[in-house]
């Protein structure tokens, strides 16, 4: 208790020295500043003493005097030369030195010589005679006649000018003798005011040092804190160091690792795809599924990380661009239907009518929000209907654009909303362990929406469901603005369309160039997924504006490919549209792809209208010309045992729509005569026991005859690829047989059908 009764009769104690200090200091610099004050007014004052004594100093009184003085012994000396008998008179040069005496004589007629002299008689009564000497002088000069002056004349004036040159001397002495007076008088002003400077300076010196000796008091205490705080943050200071190591050190981790595991990651989605095609049994498939989920969950982890990475490191930029808003919503609501589908949830997307078109946002980042409520909407939910309700309101002094993601799930309670945000952190442990998940999924998107300029917030019952709301700065683009093309749609003008057309079989690359050729684009052709991927990273100078996609290719089919694209840094190539081409038009294909990223679907054989088509739901009009409507399908006359025929001349009409009538039948005759090369390759693939091989082979086959109308052909290569896993080998060589006997039967019916084998070969 005594100790604690000193130290608190010692507290009051040191407020009290440190404001004595303080009012010394105080009353010190007050004094400082009051004489800081006093000496500026005197120094001023005393400047404006001085330069008034400068002002009115009279030393050029003496120059003006001495200057006539000067000019008038030149005249008379020239006047006495030009008066001599023995030299030549040279009126000129006594003209000039006349002139110029009397502009020096017209200078002593001013205020000032008058003030200094003025209680001299003698100074007007010399200028008088000057005066009364220049009027008879200028008779003489300026005669009437225009005659020069003569001897005679010059002799007449020569006693007066003379007579001049003693009270001109005497008027110089008396200027000079007057400016010496005054410089006198200017130097004991000046040193008068030296003296008060140095009286002055001595005052302002000790009332200096001694403030300086009471601050220096003071700075040694406060030198004494200093030290105590700067090695305070020298400790800071290196621990923000440190930690700024490890984080850069994490980063440049994360970003050396990206690369390191996506890379076979795409590998391995490849193969995982190609696998799915060989022949299979049941168990086997689901293996395979299990392994493809577990394989696209681990990249869906590893992009979490490395998003979470960039953003903490600020070194992740968004790219707003103009975007159609709708499209947009149709993007996000086609890849997240099918799980909401898987689940026997309804998913409905909904549009206040008064949004805008086009806005400005980064769109890839949005849709990555967008994606993460809906899925964990999705995920937390086993019944009613998950909904994405988008507003335009007046936020906080701007336009902001809401979007409210609302389930009907398990909600979410008080304490979990305190933490829903936090890394790591999810809703249900329980159905974590279930979903899988990193936690960092909402806390990305908080960012995202942060970095945005808006935010993300929640409301939340058990047992009701919960609202998630995302809000950004709303900001519209007005109509005339280009929009960049995105994952759904992008905006006219017609342009000629620069597109990367993925095909392994020759003839398919051809028919495709030749659609393309004839909507008025241009092709560039991939034969893998592994060389479509390489050619949209190769073309960031020069991006393709959308990307054909055949789904079954060797090393790389279209989905891995897919998949490889949109995981791409480059936001300009990983938004690039996809559309998949493919005869597989079953629902679970279409969904795999559209979960993949591709955004339309497209079934061989691709006609010029249906290509058209989807060319438009990304760029509107194309500016191609206008093709009649697809014939709807008939059924052809099949043969005895309901085999397709040999030619399908509604397809046929149609490649004839994209192409003349030669090159389509270039393609046809090139297709047959690589028929032969085809059948070794499939029965050696029989042969070899690999059916992977031939199902490749064979969907390569069937999709080109679909395109050149080659019905039977077509339909052998379709059982070919079908039966390939689990037909007996004798049966699927039957079918190659056919397949080969269908050859020159199908050239002969092609031939009749107006289709010329070329004389040329190399035509196509």
């Amino acid at each position: 208790m005594a100790a604690a009764d000193d130290r608190g009769s010692l507290e009051p104690t040191i407020p009290t020295a440190r404001r004595g200090r303080a009012t010394w200091l105080g009353v010190l610099g007050a004094g400082l500043i009051l004489a800081l004050l006093a000496v500026a007014w005197l120094q001023v004052r005393q400047a404006a003493l001085l330069r008034q004594a400068v002002e009115v100093a009279d030393d050029d009184a003496v120059l003006l005097v001495y200057q006539a003085e000067t000019e008038y012994l030149r005249l008379r000396d020239e006047w006495s030369r030009s008066i001599d008998p023995r030299r030549v008179l040279d009126t000129a040069a006594l003209q000039l030195r006349y002139d110029i005496w009397i502009s020096r004589v017209g200078l002593l007629h001013n205020e000032r010589i008058a003030r200094i002299l003025a209680d001299e008689t003698e100074f007007a009564e010399t200028l008088l005679r000057m005066d009364r000497f220049i009027r008879r002088a200028d008779v003489v000069f300026g005669a009437q006649d225009g005659r020069p002056p003569g001897r005679d004349d010059l002799l007449e004036l020569e006693p007066e000018l003379m007579a001049l040159g003693q009270e001109i001397h005497g008027l110089s002495l008396r200027a000079a003798h007057h400016v010496g007076e005054q410089i006198a008088r200017r130097n004991a002003t000046v040193q008068h005011h030296n003296m008060i400077g140095i009286g002055l300076t001595v005052s302002l010196s000790a009332l200096t040092l001694a403030f300086a000796l009471l601050a220096l008091r003071q700075m040694r205490q406060l030198d004494r804190r200093r030290a105590a705080l700067e090695e305070l943050a020298e400790h800071l200071r290196q621990a923000r160091r440190d930690a700024e190591a490890a984080s850069e050190a994490k980063s440049a981790f994360l970003a050396n690792m990206s690369h390191e595991i996506r890379t076979p990651f795409h590998g391995l989605l490849g193969m995982l795809s190609l696998l799915r095609e060989t022949g299979l049994n049941q168990q086997q498939v689901g293996y395979l599924r299990t392994a493809t989920e577990s394989a696209d969950h681990l990249l869906a982890i590893l992009n979490d990380i490395l998003d979470m990475s960039q953003l903490e490191s600020g070194r992740m930029v968004l790219t707003s661009t103009p975007v159609e808003l709708r499209a947009l919503l149709r993007d996000v609501e086609a890849l997240m239907r099918p799980q909401a589908h898987a689940k026997s949830l309804a998913l409905h997307i909904a549009a206040d009518p008064g949004l805008p078109e086009r806005v400005l946002c980064d769109a890839t980042r949005v849709k990555q929000v967008l994606f993460n409520l809906l899925s964990n909407a999705i995920k937390f939910s086993d019944r009613g209907a998950v909904v994405l309700d988008v507003q335009a309101r007046d936020g906080e002094g701007a336009p902001e654009l809401l979007f409210n993601v609302t389930d009907q799930g398990i909600g979410i309670d008080e304490a979990t909303l305190g933490t829903l945000f936090h890394r790591f952190v999810q809703g249900d442990s329980s159905r974590s362990r279930r979903h899988g998940g990193t936690g960092l999924g909402l806390e990305i998107s908080r960012n995202l929406a942060r970095l945005m300029g808006g935010d993300i917030t929640v409301t939340s019952q058990p047992g009701k469901g919960s609202c998630f709301r995302f809000r950004m700065p709303l900001k519209p683009v007005a109509a005339g603005v280009a929009v960049r093309p995105q994952l759904g749609e992008a905006p006219p003008p017609p342009r000629p369309l620069r597109v990367l057309v993925a095909e392994d079989h020759f003839v398919n690359r051809q028919y495709m160039g030749a659609l393309l050729e004839r909507l008025g684009h241009a092709a560039v052709f991939a034969a893998n997924g592994r060389e479509a991927v390489e050619a949209v990273l190769a073309a960031a100078a020069q991006p393709f504006d959308i990307v054909l996609m055949d789904l079954h290719m060797p090393e790389m089919d279209g989905i891995a490919a897919t998949r490889a694209i949109r995981a791409m840094p480059d936001p300009s190539a990983a938004t690039v549209p996809v559309v998949v081409l493919t005869a597989d038009a079953f629902t679970e294909t279409r969904d795999r792809c559209l979960v993949a990223g591709m955004n339309d679907f497209l079934t061989k054989p691709v006609s010029p209208q249906k290509l058209a088509a989807s060319l438009r739901r990304f760029f509107g009009s194309t500016g191609a010309g206008d093709f009649p409507p697809e014939p709807a399908p008939v059924a052809p006359p099949g043969t005895a045992d309901d085999s397709p025929p040999l030619i399908d001349r509604t397809a046929m009409d149609l490649a004839l729509q994209a192409m003349p009538r030669e090159r389509l039948a270039a393609l046809v005759h090139s297709f047959l005569d690589q028929g032969p090369q085809l059948v070794q390759r499939l029965r050696a693939a029989v042969r070899d026991a690999q059916p992977l091989e031939l199902r490749v082979n064979a969907h390569a086959a069937r999709g080109a005859a679909l395109n050149l109308g080659l019905a039977a052909l077509a339909s052998t290569a379709e059982t070919l690829h079908e039966g390939a896993t689990h037909l007996p080998a004798h049966e699927i060589a039957r079918h190659v047989q056919r397949f080969e006997d269908l050859l020159p039967a199908t050239r002969d019916a092609a031939i009749a059908a107006g289709l010329p084998q070329p004389a040329d070969a190399a035509a196509v």
